[in-house]
């Protein structure tokens, strides 16, 4: 039996710079209303949560300077089990990039959570996100 993934818990995207970053930011949170969840950083180690009523957009002001095709960082999905799904994606032939761990995300307030990555079918970052 498949693992139950409960939904998306955030969608991650990256500026290029502080300048760009601000710009996100207000596009994001001023424009079109996002509240902040979370934030954390400053400079180019600057990031942000923002609520979209239905999961979160993650913002970081650190891409490179050229980005890859598309602004999208990843695909977080909200799980029950993170270790169940990095087990099926194994299962399956998919790459695991980052094993199952705990973390505290340095924010505030402070966000623990169990987390792990693997490559998609067309080479997209997933990540399995429990909330603890």
């Amino acid at each position: 039996m498949a693992p139950k993934i409960t939904g998306i818990h955030h969608i991650a995207l990256k500026a290029r710079g502080t300048e760009n970053y601000r710009q996100m930011f207000e596009f994001y949170h001023e424009i079109l209303g996002l509240p902040i969840v979370r934030t954390w950083g400053e400079g180019e180690g600057s990031g942000a949560m923002l609520d979209t009523g239905a999961g979160m957009l993650e913002i970081f002001a650190n891409a490179p300077d050229r980005l890859g095709e598309g602004a999208l960082r990843h695909i977080a999905f909200a799980v029950e089990d993170v270790d169940a799904c990095i087990e099926a994606v194994r299962k399956a032939g998919y790459t695991v990039t980052m094993e199952p761990r705990d973390i505290v995300i340095a924010s505030e307030p402070p966000f623990p959570a169990r987390i792990a990555f693997c490559t998609g079918p067309v080479g997209e970052d997933v990540e399995f996100f429990t909330e603890k």
